[in-house]
């Protein structure tokens, strides 16, 4: 398992599994503050899936950071 964590805006529960929807956004289009397409999440949690492995989202909300955390599973040797 590896985990990448930061202390910022943080998340709201009930939007930790829309951030790996296709083109979701957490901010409203017209006062948005962040770039991007909202891809980058779909793309990763694809990628890590096809691995056999798992992605997912962990915050206590609003100004309390968020987590993410994957899982791999072990190459075969």
């Amino acid at each position: 398992m590896i985990w990448i964590q930061d202390y910022g805006i943080g998340i709201q529960v009930d939007k930790l599994q829309k951030v790996f929807e296709e083109f979701y956004q957490i901010e409203p289009p017209n006062t948005r503050h962040y770039g991007g397409l909202g891809i980058g999440l779909t793309i990763s949690k694809g990628l890590i899936e096809a691995q056999g492995g798992k992605i997912w989202a962990e915050s206590e909300g609003e100004g309390r950071g968020t987590t993410f955390k994957v899982v791999l599973q072990k190459a075969d040797e």
